[in-house]
């Protein structure tokens, strides 16, 4: 045990090295501004991933490192939760204890979890978390103390307050109350309604920052569920099954589903309770995808529940499985960092999302007028120049922005505004007069083309009355 310690060490300092290189994709500048605008609710998302941040920040400051410290800090101390949880489910079964090893192993091979180690996105602190409440589980139904309910309820309330779909696991955890014997006896008791109470209490803060604003992060998240184009339901499946295929790794993936076989076979309240978890959400997953597009990492939620179940399974190939997983970790973050193979930013996603961020808001800051502002009218660019952007007025223009605690535009007030060459449309005439043009801008990486941009010399177009000027937001672009 100690010699793997040593190794998940390691792996963690490497991580901690690796996440200073990587520049920060889109949607990490973007929740960079959320942990500058702290709040208890965001549009897209519940606010934890900006607690991750601002944690990261208090100790490495407002770079890279400090923003994404959280991530290889809570895969480590997750990892070794998971194993204990393991461990204490080993104890009562026909398997070998060291075996509880190879849920660490896996969980950290697959893609998903290695990648979310270096990039902090909402399913960094949602994988913790759902660690968190299988560890206190597998004490409960050992025979713990009644209060690691307690702690089950913390755990699913401040999963709830990362990401929404932690709801899911938490609803098998339901079943299971309901429709087994031990569950049944549990409810019984005072101890899972206290810890139905903390977990009430968690997510409060979320529920009533969603009230105070038209319930707008409830009504994006939750109205896809209401989406139906039943004429696309194969291309739909074929997404959810490509993208856990790629996501897990490819042999990693089999080992989930071997393992759901396995829980079958196995009587205890443990294993039962694992199929709920995992079964409930897997259905439905499958149901929205018989009418709508499943995001690649939405079912990223199920991967501890997944590689804790590993464990009941017998064969040996499970080794291969990760080197393989690993093996794709380290293609991807190669790509990244020295872009080995010269591929279109169709193929290449790394390119796509981190290519060539810091050269080219150097190359925007040098070619724009010296203290001229410059406004993104996408979220993404507007995050990624007001992270790398020095001395300059960053404004965003765009409707969530309302929802932010920073200040607003004024009317009238002129910029240059940079737009995706992708987009193929022109300057939202609600929002802007376009006063002249600039030559395109490139972004690149070694090379290859990320990205071009349009750049716009415009002015806001506000009068008085209208709500256009609450859906600006003037960025920081300071650092700690």
């Amino acid at each position: 045990m100690w010699g793997w310690l040593i190794v998940l060490g390691l792996v963690t300092f490497l991580r901690l090295v690796l996440v200073s290189w990587l520049p920060l994709s889109p949607d990490e500048a973007y929740y960079r501004l959320w942990a500058l605008a702290p709040a208890a609710g965001y549009l897209d998302h519940p606010p934890m991933v900006a607690l991750w941040m601002r944690i990261g920040m208090f100790f490495a400051g407002d770079t890279a490192e400090g923003l994404r410290l959280m991530g290889p800090v809570s895969a480590a101390v997750g990892t070794v939760l998971l194993v204990k949880a393991a461990q204490i489910w080993l104890s009562f079964q026909q398997f070998p204890a060291k075996k509880a090893l190879e849920s660490g192993i896996v969980l950290n091979s697959t893609l998903a979890v290695g990648l979310g180690t270096l990039l902090m996105t909402p399913d960094t602190p949602l994988v913790f978390f759902m660690v968190l409440l299988l560890w206190s589980m597998s004490h409960l139904l050992s025979g713990a103390h009644p209060a690691f309910w307690l702690l089950a309820g913390l755990s699913a309330g401040l999963g709830f307050d990362s990401k929404y779909t932690a709801l899911l696991p938490v609803a098998g955890l339901g079943v299971w109350l309901l429709v087994t014997r031990e569950g049944r006896q549990w409810l019984r008791t005072l101890w899972p309604w206290l810890g139905l109470s903390v977990a009430g209490v968690c997510i409060a803060p979320v529920v009533m920052w969603n009230a105070a604003h038209h319930w707008a992060s409830f009504l994006k998240q939750g109205g896809r569920a209401g989406d139906w184009q039943p004429a696309r339901m194969l291309t739909f499946m074929g997404e959810l099954l490509g993208g856990q295929i790629g996501l897990a790794s490819p042999f990693i993936f089999v080992l989930f589903i071997v393992a759901i076989r396995y829980l079958f076979r196995l009587r205890d309240s443990f294993a039962q309770l694992l199929l709920c978890m995992i079964l409930l959400p897997m259905a439905v997953f499958v149901q929205h995808a018989t009418g709508a597009r499943v995001q690649a990492n939405w079912p990223v939620v199920l991967y501890p529940a997944f590689a804790l179940s590993v464990v009941c399974v017998p064969y040996r190939w499970w080794k291969a499985a990760c080197i393989l997983g690993v093996a794709m970790f380290v293609v991807v973050v190669g790509q990244a960092l020295w872009s080995p193979a010269r591929l279109s930013p169709h193929f290449d996603m790394t390119l796509r999302q981190m290519g060539g961020w810091p050269a080219f808001v150097r190359n925007v800051e040098n070619q724009i007028p010296a203290h001229a502002m410059l406004i993104a009218d996408e979220y993404g660019l507007a995050g990624e120049l007001s992270f790398y952007a020095q001395n300059r007025q960053v404004l965003a223009v765009e409707p969530r922005w309302q929802f932010f605690a920073f200040p607003h535009s004024t009317c009238g007030a002129e910029g240059y505004l940079l737009r995706s060459r992708r987009r193929h449309d022109l300057p939202d005439p609600a929002f802007f007069d376009v006063i002249g043009q600039l030559p395109d801008i490139l972004r690149s990486r070694r090379g290859v083309v990320a990205d071009s941009y349009a750049v716009y010399r415009v002015r806001l177009r506000c009068t008085e009355g209208t709500a256009i000027l609450e859906e600006t937001a003037l960025l920081p672009s300071y650092r700690y």
